[in-house]
């Protein structure tokens, strides 16, 4: 699997790496977190990342490849540690987390520690940084960075604190690559792009119930990209190769629950690069259709 220097750091990661909010969630057993991890680990994935509020993520992770340490980079995010959406960004409270994840994920060190969809406002005050940065001088993690999206993703790359942004980079969220994204390449910041999939919305023929997927679902239906018209089960493909097309993506973050899917994820970059007429044609139907109102999804 292609690998990429993420940004100014030392880490060349695969183009593909696993999210782990899904095994979180959906209360996946152990035994098969570790049929899909050691599965993903063997072809060549070296890319885990997590947060402290997917629920049990972080122990079913640590579980099931804490043996294989060496053989991949662990990125985990902070700033919810008592349930997503519920955001304590105390320095203190931060600090503990990152030790609780440490824990979770039976690891000393982490290779990237993340703040998590924290608030514009927030990062200016720059305790928040400062925590995270503390975090990194006392070996705790190698590298910090932000996780989020609009304005304050943008501040993340201003303030020039951070060695990598992960941010919703996708056929229906396009908003990172004018916003963030070629700062970013200036700055030599690593970019992981997530949500790549765009949740795979377009599978449902009515809008879901599930809030999760509504956003990205309207959004397709606007956009009636030809691709996911006509052949809906190999948009993915398309999709995926899309984002890892963007200039300055060094790998895309894709979640699931089932260990088929990961290889299903790897063959559909098997094709090679997306050619640079779909890309542009994914692009000009962005900018026809897309409403000022479709920011980037946290």
């Amino acid at each position: 699997m292609e690998r990429r220097r993420l940004g100014r750091t030392d880490m060349m990661v695969s183009v593909l790496g696993f999210g782990g909010s899904e095994i979180g969630y959906q209360r996946v057993s152990r035994r098969t977190v570790g049929r899909l991890l050691g599965g993903a680990l063997d072809a060549g994935l070296n890319v885990i990342d997590t947060a402290e509020c997917y629920e049990d993520s972080e122990e079913l992770i640590g579980g099931a490849v804490a043996a294989r340490r060496r053989e991949f980079y662990l990125f985990t995010k902070c700033g919810h540690g008592r349930g997503w959406g519920r955001g304590d960004w105390r320095p203190k409270a931060l600090l503990a987390s990152i030790e609780r994840s440490l824990e979770r994920l039976a690891t000393d060190h982490l290779d990237l520690i993340q703040l998590h969809s924290c608030s514009r406002e927030e990062l200016g005050k720059g305790d928040v940084i400062g925590a995270l940065e503390r975090a990194r001088e006392r070996g705790l993690t190698r590298y910090i960075g932000y996780s989020g999206d609009g304005e304050a993703a943008r501040y993340a790359i201003e303030c020039g604190r951070f060695d990598t942004l992960q941010t919703s980079v996708s056929i229906a969220d396009q908003e990172a690559l004018d916003l963030t994204l070629p700062l970013a390449r200036t700055r030599d910041v690593g970019i992981i792009a997530k949500r790549p999939l765009a949740n795979a919305a377009w599978r449902y023929a009515r809008k879901p119930a599930e809030p999760y997927y509504q956003t990205y679902w309207s959004r397709l239906r606007a956009l009636d990209y030809p691709f996911l018209r006509n052949a809906p089960e190999a948009g993915a493909a398309t999709a995926l190769r899309f984002t890892l097309a963007v200039a300055g993506v060094h790998t895309a973050i894709v979640g699931t629950a089932k260990p088929e899917r990961w290889s299903q994820n790897a063959a559909h970059l098997e094709a090679g690069p997306l050619p640079a007429r779909e890309f542009e044609t994914i692009r000009a139907r962005w900018r026809e259709a897309a409403e000022a109102s479709w920011a980037g999804q946290t």
